[in-house]
């Protein structure tokens, strides 16, 4: 499956419909965010076996997801105090 920079990263954006980022408090585009960070992504994968990628995304969004569950306890955390 050949994905271009702009379908993932439109992809990536329709999770913020149930999940939105607060991007009025950051100084940085949220388009432009999202198209560097699909480079990214690409790159890297251009990099891995076709047989590892599978792995590699699975394990990389776990990290993600857990990497963002601990940033919105701390967060909770701190609005509680």
């Amino acid at each position: 499956m050949n994905l271009s920079v702009d379908q993932i990263a439109l992809l990536a954006q329709e999770v913020e419909i149930t999940d939105p980022i607060d991007w009025d408090m950051l100084n940085v585009d949220e388009n432009t965010s999202y198209k560097l960070m699909a480079i990214s992504v690409l790159e890297m994968f251009q990099k891995i076996e076709k047989d590892q990628q599978l792995v590699i995304a699975l394990a990389s969004v776990t990290k993600l997801l857990v990497e963002n569950f601990v940033l919105n306890l701390k967060l909770e955390t701190r609005n509680v105090k």
